[in-house]
């Protein structure tokens, strides 16, 4: 069984570690299905983001070279694909929603409501 990692402050007191919030938001990440998208501003709610969605994206931002991470599949609250010029061509995160049958136009994916995946509402 793990034991639980504390830290000692300089004052001799014990407190818990601080959080990874690029971590926290690549777990999430990980759990939105193929097919399905979500918003940076939904991950921040989620996780209690204190920056927000800004938070969101510069941790995507640094996550491009973990395959286990399908970054392509956060879009802003518009629906459109602000991340895109993090991918290495500016139309490889279209390709890659595409290939999940996600439709996007003129940079923004179609009928977004159907396809966006709420991490409060399906994680809990």
């Amino acid at each position: 069984m793990a034991t639980k990692r504390t830290i000692t402050t300089a004052d001799g007191s014990v407190a818990d570690p601080p959080r990874d919030y690029f971590e926290d938001v690549y777990a999430v990440v990980r759990q939105i299905p193929a097919g399905r998208v979500t918003t940076y501003g939904a991950i921040a709610q989620y996780l209690g983001l204190r920056a927000g969605a800004r938070m969101v994206g510069w941790a995507l931002n640094g996550c491009h070279a973990r395959p286990d991470v399908p970054a392509h599949r956060v879009i802003n609250r518009l629906g459109v694909l602000s991340g895109k010029n993090f991918f290495g061509s500016p139309t490889r995160m279209q390709e890659l929603l595409e290939a999940e049958g996600v439709s996007v136009t003129d940079d923004t994916v179609v009928d977004v409501k159907s396809r966006l995946w709420d991490p409060s509402l399906e994680i809990g």
